[in-house]
């Protein structure tokens, strides 16, 4: 299994990114996709996940209207769209594919960094 993110870097805040994450070896289509970021000194976080078939998204408050999820299930990869970035977001963002409590796999992360 691997989980391959790329697209992070430095941004001035109000910019914007996108990350990808290609997935492989295990059934991209059945699982849920998720990011998550870990910022310096504290936990990491949930920011959004979306469902198996890409009906359903849902994402943490401090990033709602401004960052999007959506996955290519043909192209077995997942994106995440970060508009009107701020300093706060800085951090490592995680790909992860949820499928249970044993089929659960994690990137080695991207760093962004937002700042002037």
């Amino acid at each position: 299994v691997q989980l391959v993110e790329s697209g992070g870097g430095l941004v001035q805040p109000g910019g914007s990114l996108r990350l990808s994450c290609a997935a492989s070896g295990f059934t991209f289509s059945r699982y849920v996709m998720r990011w998550f970021r870990q910022a310096p000194g504290k936990e990491r976080e949930l920011v959004a996940a979306i469902t198996s078939a890409g009906g359903s998204t849902n994402y943490v408050d401090s990033v709602k209207g401004r960052f999007t999820i959506s996955r290519d299930n043909a192209k077995t990869t997942v994106f995440l769209q970060m508009n009107s970035l701020k300093p706060e977001d800085t951090a490592v963002y995680y790909c992860n594919a949820h499928r249970d409590s044993y089929e659960n796999y994690w990137g080695k992360g991207t760093l962004v960094t937002v700042s002037s």
